[in-house]
């Protein structure tokens, strides 16, 4: 059995370039995981604060939240058809992005993190996403921030 690597999917570019990555990897295994974040951040607010009014509350409707869980296995279907006859396995998982990545990690024996730069909030100006960069610091694994 090769190398178990996690590979965090948003959609965005560097995350897809992460996942070619990983394939180079002589007999690997791969898991894609998205997270779909529940809360969304006030930029004009300190913390956590929903649409609803209310800090620290979901901060979409059951329907929203479907969507993205439906966008995400449709995004993994197409990476699924993209790694032939690598083996792969596909997760959704619901929290903030950087904690349920190495949760996961961390709960399934994954060798390796392969992550990407930046997800689809991609700054110029920022050298690594946070993301990436707490999965870096946090991870007990070996995290590998893909360009």
């Amino acid at each position: 059995m090769g190398e178990h690597v996690l590979v965090p999917i948003d959609g965005s570019p560097a995350s897809k370039v992460a996942l070619d990555y990983a394939l180079t990897i002589p007999e690997v295994e791969i898991t894609v995981l998205t997270v779909v974040n529940p809360f969304d951040i006030d930029p004009l607010s300190p913390g956590y604060k929903s649409p609803l009014g209310k800090a620290g509350m979901p901060a979409y409707s059951q329907e929203w939240y479907q969507k993205e869980w439906d966008n995400a296995k449709e995004l993994h279907e197409e990476l699924r058809d993209k790694v032939g006859d690598v083996p792969f396995e596909s997760v959704v998982k619901l929290g903030q992005p950087a904690r349920q990545i190495i949760r996961y990690a961390t709960e399934h024996d994954v060798d390796h993190i392969m992550v990407g730069t930046h997800g689809k909030e991609d700054r110029s100006n920022v050298i690594l996403g946070s993301v990436a960069e707490k999965v870096t610091r946090r991870a007990p694994m070996t995290v590998t921030v893909v360009r």
